[in-house]
């Protein structure tokens, strides 16, 4: 009786810790997936065509650059530093969130932007994730400019020899959209983590990199708070202008 009774406790705690933990997913991640499967449902991949497109534009500029000519190329078109003059470097940044660093491997820079550009896509909109994208790609270009100029010595300054560090990639985007997608969906867990992981990187490994990561989730932020923002006030003009046409009717 007393296994029996034991079996019975056990088996009741499984269930509850179950039914918790189901629960706490749906609360994290319920809205999120709910999205992800409306976006997709009845078309595939076809919902995807900005993620598809960046994932194949990583994979060609990284066969591209394997070769001497293909990686000057490259260099002309798509890779910024902060010792090129600002008209040549801003001209470089859209195409440089493309460009993936030559040491490192290929495939992580590939599914990382295949899940987050292809989640930011289905969830918040083709023009929306291009423009957060760009927005963290361009506020990261900038800033390290500003790092370089401000030196090692102050608070967010980069060392001087950081001015000739290649800043390519699609990292700085993909951690502004997973910020971004968190917020807007109240993934609040995930998006502290990936916050908290950010600040960890840049603490343990002080570099241009996890500096521009840190600036991409400001940009994030600000750019989430402003959409809430404008979504909001307008609203409340749109709420008001009916009262007064309401009003005007009646009169």
């Amino acid at each position: 009786m007393q296994r029996d009774g034991t079996a019975t406790v056990g088996g009741g705690a499984g269930v509850a810790l179950r039914s918790s933990l189901r629960a706490a997913a749906e609360h994290e991640w319920g809205a999120l997936a709910r999205a992800i499967r409306s976006g997709l449902r009845g078309r595939g991949l076809a919902a995807m065509p900005l993620t598809i497109c960046a994932t194949l534009a990583i994979l060609a500029f990284q066969v591209w650059q394997q070769s001497p000519r293909g990686a000057a190329i490259v260099e002309q078109v798509g890779v910024v530093r902060a010792s090129l003059p600002l008209g040549v470097a801003l001209s470089r940044t859209p195409l440089s969130l493309f460009v993936p660093a030559p040491d490192l491997p290929v495939w992580g820079a590939a599914l990382q932007v295949f899940l987050v550009f292809g989640i930011a896509e289905l969830t918040l909109g083709r023009v929306r994730t291009l423009a957060v994208g760009y927005a963290a790609t361009l506020a990261g270009t900038m800033y390290t400019r500003l790092g370089t100029s401000m030196g090692p010595d102050r608070f967010f300054g980069l060392s001087y020899s950081a001015e000739f560090v290649r800043d390519t990639g699609p990292s700085v985007a993909v951690v502004a959209l997973a910020v971004c997608i968190a917020w807007r969906y109240r993934a609040l867990v995930t998006g502290a983590l990936v916050v908290a992981s950010m600040v960890a990187e840049a603490l343990i490994l002080p570099n241009m990199a996890g500096a521009e990561h840190l600036v991409a989730i400001l940009t994030a932020l600000t750019v989430a708070l402003g959409a809430e923002l404008v979504q909001r006030q307008t609203r409340r003009t749109t709420a008001a202008l009916n009262a007064v046409l309401l009003v005007r009717r009646r009169i």
